[in-house]
């Protein structure tokens, strides 16, 4: 287990307690010696003035802290300004994504148009500066034309010089499993990190897995369904299946667990203690 790896995701909030919580959070799961944090970035930067200011609050308190950035509807000038900030600011991972737009903009607003391209031009402007992250769909992704072009996007990313990747959240092993494969097939050795998404509220789930493309089994989607309003239930079954996927998944020798924490530590730290990796 030495070159596993461990991170966490959080969301920049809008109101002075959502980012007393959000720290709260980051307190105790830095308890577990993560590689990294990292915090999203908003359709079309919506979020830009809150995540840098939270990147800069965590990357301060001792834990490498990578910012999402997108170039959908965003120039060169201002990535590269963002980039800038972040190089003097002691930042050295970045999660480069392509980004969603905010509804109602055009879809060829900016300058860049997918994640290869920011990819290309973080290393053009820092070189190996940071360490870049990008994003992989073991279900696809839910806007590509088919698997096989979305197997070739992926490829484009790493090709341009991604460093490692993290996989949209999936309940379905065999999917990651099959995706990791046939990039093995496609000679991409680089790592990719599965998603991990705790379950905690089947209502939310269920709209985050819709949007997202992620398949909820029917199974674990009956069960929840059966358990209602009873959230304790919901919270405990939700720990039990997640923590024996995440049991699967180390057997099968992934490189690492990347949480999607929605600022909540303790879902996080009972599937990790319950793994008892070290």
């Amino acid at each position: 287990m030495d070159n596993f790896r461990l991170s966490f995701e959080f969301f920049p909030t809008k109101t002075e307690e959502g980012t007393k919580k959000l720290y709260n959070t980051r307190d105790k799961l830095a308890e577990l010696n993560p590689d990294f944090f990292s915090v999203t970035y908003g359709a079309g930067g919506s979020t830009r003035n809150n995540t840098i200011d939270i990147v800069n609050g965590l990357n301060q308190k001792g834990i490498s802290t990578a910012p999402h950035l997108s170039c959908v509807g965003e120039s060169r000038d201002n990535i590269k300004e963002l980039l800038n900030h972040y190089a003097q600011n002691d930042v050295d991972r970045i999660v480069a994504l392509r980004g969603d737009l905010p509804s109602g903009m055009a879809t060829s607003s900016g300058e860049l148009k997918y994640a290869n391209e920011l990819v290309e031009l973080i290393k053009k402007e820092h070189g190996d500066r940071f360490h870049l992250e990008v994003a992989a769909y073991p279900e696809m992704h839910p806007q590509a034309n088919n698997y096989e072009d979305d197997l070739l996007n992926f490829k484009r990313k790493v090709d341009a010089g991604a460093d490692s990747a993290i996989t949209q959240y999936f309940f379905n092993i065999d999917s990651y499993l099959y995706f990791v494969d046939r990039c093995l097939d496609m000679g991409i050795e680089t790592p990719i990190v599965p998603g991990i998404m705790p379950i905690t509220n089947y209502t939310k789930l269920a709209r985050f897995s819709d949007a997202c493309g992620a398949e909820i089994p029917r199974w674990i989607r009956k069960q929840l369904e059966a358990y209602g309003d009873d959230n304790e239930s919901i919270m405990k079954f939700g720990e039990e299946v997640m923590t024996l996927m995440c049991e699967d998944l180390v057997e099968n020798g992934v490189p690492g667990l990347h949480f999607y924490t929605l600022n909540q530590a303790d879902p996080c730290l009972n599937i990790w203690k319950n793994l008892n990796l070290w």
